[in-house]
Formats: C-alpha cells, structure tokens, sequence
C-alpha cells in the first residue's frame, strides 16, 4: 500500500461532467444532482483501510446532510490487479455498510484523471453556483483516519455544513491521504 496525498487544485475550478454507473445498473451524471446546494464527489474503493475506515463516515455524512447535498462514491480502481475492487464487490460493500448514495463505476479511469483524482479516498465538495457546480473543499475527512475518538477536526463535515449554510469556504485544506488509485497498465 503506498501512502499518497491528494493534489491542490484551485478552488472555483468547476466539476467535470460525467457518465457512470452504478451498483444500482443506473446511470448517473452531475444533472442528477442539479437540486442540491452542493455535491460530495469521493474517489474510493473497497481494499484499502483508508478508504475502508472513510465508508462509515461517508453514511453519516449522507444520513445528516444528504437531503441538501448529493453524494457519490466513484471507484476507479483496476478490478483486475484488484479484483476485491470488481463491480461484484462493490454491490457487497453497499449492502455491507448500509450505503444509500449512488457507489459509480469508472472503468475507463477517464473520470478520475479528470479530476487528477490521486488516493482513496479522494474528496471533492462542490457548491452549486446557479447550475454549476464550483470546487468548495478538496482535502482530508478528518485529522485522524485510524481512531474516530481520537478526531479533534472534522474537516469535511465542517465544509459540507459551510456550503448548507451559504458559508464562504474553509481557509485551512488539508490534502487527503490514502492509498494510490490502481492505474490499469
């Protein structure tokens, strides 16, 4: 597993639309999410603790915010070096952590390198600035991804509720860290 941190990008900088599908066989793109104050874009997977540590997380996350703001998990991980990472697994994570927010698919791996996506997790909050959706927040979940008890700072939430309440944006972004995205060869 190598660590990797997410790259800054700058704030502003506007989603880029997508086609992908889901654990649940439907197709999703950002219009889906074109009633919402923002969306939560996280690049994961099913293998690495990081992002396996964030799955819990993430379902809080959505139970307490998802009404106002969209979120998706996007795995772009190779499913044949990494086959815990495959579609089938994916299904299995959903049911396993209780996931009701669409889990996509990026096969091609196009999406993510759009997004220069680098780790699992990899979060990008948008706020929605009259139809689109402009970078809020790209940075770290928390101060602390091994022992949830132990998190002083909880970064993301924090921004997710700063776009919920038509906040300016947090000053302070902390790249997130995680293990690298599995490129295909």
């Amino acid at each position: 597993m190598a660590l990797v941190e997410s790259v800054v990008l700058p704030l502003g900088w506007e989603a880029v639309d997508f086609k992908l599908k889901g654990v649940d066989e439907k197709e999703y793109s950002l219009s889906d999410f074109k009633d919402k104050k923002g969306l939560l874009l996280v690049f994961t997977c099913n293998h690495c603790p990081y992002a396996q540590a964030a799955w819990p997380l993430l379902v809080g996350l959505y139970k307490k915010f998802g009404g106002e703001v969209g979120l998706v998990g996007i795995n772009a991980n190779d499913p044949i070096n990494y086959p815990d990472d495959s579609f089938e697994k994916m299904k299995e994570l959903v049911k396993e952590y209780g996931v009701e927010f669409p889990y996509l698919v990026d096969e091609s791996q196009e999406v993510a390198r759009k997004y220069k996506a680098q780790c699992t997790p990899d979060p990008y909050l948008f706020r929605n600035e009259n139809g689109v959706f402009k970078l809020f927040y790209h940075g770290r979940i928390n101060d602390n991804w091994q022992k949830q008890e132990k998190v002083k700072e909880k970064s993301l939430e924090e921004a997710i509720s700063k776009v919920v309440k038509g906040e300016e944006g947090p000053e302070r972004q902390m790249p997130s860290m995680g293990c690298s995205i599995k490129w295909k060869s």
